[in-house]
């Protein structure tokens, strides 16, 4: 009997201590979701169009290689998911779109868009600015790729792809963005929670010691875990802000982080699946090896190179 209440005693004092973990994550990260949502559904409703008619304009310009610049940041603008992204570059390899362009567009979509970067705020204002400017630089690169190799043939192929529908066609305003953020709140809150519980998990059972060893003192072996962990974690950026806030926290380079934030989104199932539609098994191919092989030039840079460190607090 003694051992029984024992066993209940000790059960009850580690869900206090889950409870407390779980909740000082939530509270230090929920306003940053709750805003990068709210945002994301503005930038959808009122936003979205105006983003893809001006990146349909620069054709008018002429600008050559340097298309590609504003290409990218047209990209982290866009607030489409990747399966939204395909059929809009579709419409613009329809209308004359240089294939570079298309592929500095839909590389920095995939990595960012406006919420994600919102989110990502709650890292601190250092690896804010690491993903925004690695993911601005990665469509630059992919732009620069294909418009170096792919002179003879093809990059993609968006046959059978047409413009999806908006969903946000309801003749009020108001209700227009409340049915956007609702959308919102279905796909991301689970994900949201899911980090911060296993974020939760982590901060109770895994000792500081044994992240630094990992991701910040063996830094070189840290960024090739970092950027292989990416591939089967990263399931919604949401929900690995938690995650990386508390990784950061207790010793996670900078590069590490970045290696990350960048084989993450590039390698989630749902991306990989939408981009192997438009691409062939050998282009596909080549996309990972570019995307890991950023990944880890960028990690290797900000630890190396530039000593760049950031903290979530």
């Amino acid at each position: 009997m003694a051992a029984a209440d024992g066993k209940s005693s000790a059960m009850k004092q580690e869900l206090v201590y889950f409870w407390y973990y779980f909740t000082l994550q939530f509270n230090q990260i929920v306003w940053y979701w709750i805003l990068g949502m709210i945002l994301g559904s503005l930038v959808s409703v009122f936003g979205k169009e105006k983003i893809h008619n001006l990146f349909l304009s620069l054709q008018k310009k002429r600008m050559g290689v340097l298309g590609i610049i504003p290409a990218s940041l047209l990209g982290i603008a866009s607030p489409l998911c990747m399966y939204g992204t395909i059929p809009i570059a579709a419409s613009f390899a329809d209308k004359g779109m240089e294939e570079d362009w298309i592929a500095a567009f839909m590389m920095s979509s995939i990595l960012l868009n406006p919420q994600l970067l919102f989110y990502s705020a709650a890292l601190g204002p250092v690896a804010l600015t690491v993903r925004f400017v690695s993911c601005f630089l990665c469509g630059i690169f992919a732009g620069l790729l294909v418009r170096c190799f792919f002179k003879k043939r093809k990059y993609f192929n968006f046959l059978g792809f047409t413009s999806p529908e908006s969903r946000d066609t309801d003749s009020n305003v108001f209700i227009r963005l409340l049915k956007n953020l609702g959308r919102n709140i279905r796909t991301t809150g689970p994900y949201f929670l899911l980090g911060v519980f296993l974020s939760a998990l982590f901060q109770r059972y895994v000792s500081p010691d044994a992240v630094a060893a990992l991701f910040g003192r063996h830094r070189g072996f840290g960024l090739l875990m970092a950027a292989t962990i990416g591939v089967p974690l990263y399931v919604c950026g949401g929900g690995t802000i938690p995650l990386l806030m508390a990784w950061m926290d207790n010793g996670m380079s900078m590069g590490a982080a970045a290696s990350f934030m960048i084989t993450g989104p590039a390698t989630k199932i749902t991306n990989l699946g939408a981009v192997k539609i438009v691409l062939g098994i050998r282009d596909f191919i080549l996309y990972l090896a570019f995307t890991i092989l950023f990944a880890l030039l960028t990690g290797f840079l900000l630890d190396y190179v530039f000593g760049i460190t950031g903290f979530s607090k």
